[in-house]
C-alpha cells in the first residue's frame, strides 16, 4: 500500500509536468534490459515513474531517501548554482524537504544508488529486478558537459551487466532513452549489448560514448526544441538543438 502523501505529490506531478508520448518502443526489450536517459534536471525521474511503458525500478540516490541527508543533497545537486541573491531562499526550501523526500523516493519504484561500501547493495537490487524481466532505468550525467544535449555520463552504472552477467549467463542490453519535455516525448533509441569478454572499463566506456551519441541523434532528428539540461540553470543559456546542428555540422 502506497503512502498516501506519495500519491499525493504524484497526482500533483503528474498535472504539472507535460504528458509524456513514446516514441521508439518498439526498441525496448520484452525481458531486461537497462535503460539510460538524459536526466533533463527533474523531467526525467518524473517522466520515468508516471510514463515508462513498462516494469521497471529507477536508479535514485540513497542520499534522497534519508532524512538526515536530503537538505544538503539536494540544495547542493539542485540549487548551488543559482544566483547567490537567491540560493538563501533554496537552501531554506532544502530544509523542508527531508520528510516527503523520505515518502516519495521509498514508495515511488526506485532502487537506492549507494556511493559506499553498500554499492553491492544497489548492483543486487537491480540484477532481482531484472531477473523478473523489467527495466532498470539509470540516469547517469555529471557536471562535465559532452554536448549540449548530454552531459558525460558516470561509467560506474555499467558495472550492473558484468554483475548480471557472473548470476546469469546472459548479456543484458542497454537502451538510449531521450527525455524531451519541451515536445512531450519519451523517445527510445537502438539497444547495445554487454559484451563481457571486453575490460570492463574499456566496456563501460564504449557503452557510455554510444548511449551520449545515441541520445543525442535522437534529439536532433526531433522537430527544432528547446534542450532542458541535466544543470538547473537559466534559460537564457539554453541553446536550441536546431542551433547545435548547424554549428557543428556545416
Amino acid at each position: 500500500m502506497k503512502h498516501p502523501v506519495f500519491l499525493v505529490i504524484r497526482k500533483i506531478a503528474s498535472a504539472v509536468t507535460p504528458v509524456y508520448q513514446i516514441e521508439g518502443g518498439e526498441n525496448l526489450p520484452d525481458g531486461p534490459a537497462v535503460v539510460v536517459g538524459n536526466h533533463s534536471q527533474a523531467f526525467g525521474p518524473i517522466a520515468a515513474e508516471i510514463y515508462f511503458p513498462k516494469e521497471h525500478s529507477t536508479w535514485c540516490v540513497s542520499d534522497m531517501m534519508e532524512k538526515d541527508k536530503v537538505a544538503d543533497y539536494a540544495y547542493r545537486d539542485f540549487w548551488s548554482n543559482k544566483p547567490a541573491l537567491i540560493r538563501p531562499v533554496f537552501r531554506l526550501f532544502s530544509y523542508m524537504l527531508p520528510k516527503a523526500s523520505q515518502i516519495v523516493f521509498t514508495n515511488a519504484e526506485t532502487i537506492p544508488v549507494y556511493h559506499d561500501n553498500r554499492i553491492m547493495k544497489t548492483f543486487e537490487l537491480s540484477c532481482e529486478r531484472l531477473k523478473t524481466g523489467a527495466a532498470v532505468v539509470i540516469f547517469p550525467e555529471e557536471y562535465i558537459e559532452y554536448n549540449n544535449i548530454v552531459h558525460r555520463f558516470k561509467g560506474g552504472f555499467v558495472h550492473v551487466a558484468n554483475y548480471y552477467f557472473r548470476q546469469t549467463g546472459q548479456s543484458i542490453p542497454f537502451v538510449p532513452m531521450y527525455v524531451c519535455p519541451k515536445l512531450g516525448k519519451l523517445v527510445f533509441g537502438e539497444p547495445i549489448l554487454y559484451s563481457p569478454d571486453s575490460a570492463s572499463d574499456d566496456e563501460a566506456e564504449r557503452i557510455c560514448t554510444y548511449l551520449q551519441d545515441s541520445i543525442s541523434e535522437l534529439a536532433y532528428k526531433m522537430p527544432r526544441h528547446r534542450v532542458v539540461p541535466y544543470p538547473n540553470v537559466s534559460k537564457k543559456i539554453i541553446r536550441l538543438t536546431k542551433e547545435y546542428n548547424e554549428e557543428t555540422r556545416c
